[in-house]
């Protein structure tokens, strides 16, 4: 458990420039925060504890503004800066290394209980305000713009912008 903070603090060092020390990022990073009472709430609902998992990750909403359902999948060193207005669903599946910044949606698309939410795979940036909708991929190593509107899979490496989002040269 230790050594997973540990990652999550060099993360945010690593990632943002305002960021000055360790203390100042465990004290003060809201969206951190919001991921560490994810991994409690994640494991809550996957032993059927769902009330009790969605009763916390409500609480975390109101300490923090960043919604996570206690459902999605969250890799390693993900890293939301700022936090606010962070909105992540139920079958959202979130690879290792992503960096997305206030608020983003990865919202769902059906009304369904089906995968509706999308898939972001490793080493993704997710840009401030981006909406993605839908059981899509976002590839590996993409980058999301600020206030794109996703609702088609992007490639790996690919940079989309733009409502609806486009891929740019």
């Amino acid at each position: 458990m230790f050594e997973r903070i540990r990652e999550d603090v060099r993360a945010i060092l690593e990632r943002d420039p305002a960021a000055t020390s360790a203390l100042e990022v465990l004290l003060c990073y809201p969206g951190m925060h919001a991921l560490w009472a994810h991994r409690l709430a994640h494991r809550l609902w996957n032993r059927d504890r769902w009330l009790a998992a969605r009763v916390l990750s409500q609480v975390v909403r109101l300490a923090t503004g960043v919604e996570i359902h206690p459902a999605a999948s969250i890799g390693r060193r993900v890293t939301i800066d700022h936090g606010m207005g962070v909105v992540i669903g139920e079958t959202a599946v979130v690879g290792d290394d992503v960096h997305m910044f206030h608020g983003v949606t990865l919202g769902g698309a059906a009304a369904r209980r089906v995968k509706r939410h999308p898939t972001v795979e490793n080493g993704v940036r997710i840009g401030a305000n981006a909406t993605l909708l839908g059981d899509i991929t976002v590839g590996e190593g993409a980058t999301v713009g600020a206030g794109a509107v996703v609702t088609d899979s992007v490639d790996p490496g690919a940079t989309v912008i733009g409502v609806p989002a486009r891929p740019v040269d």
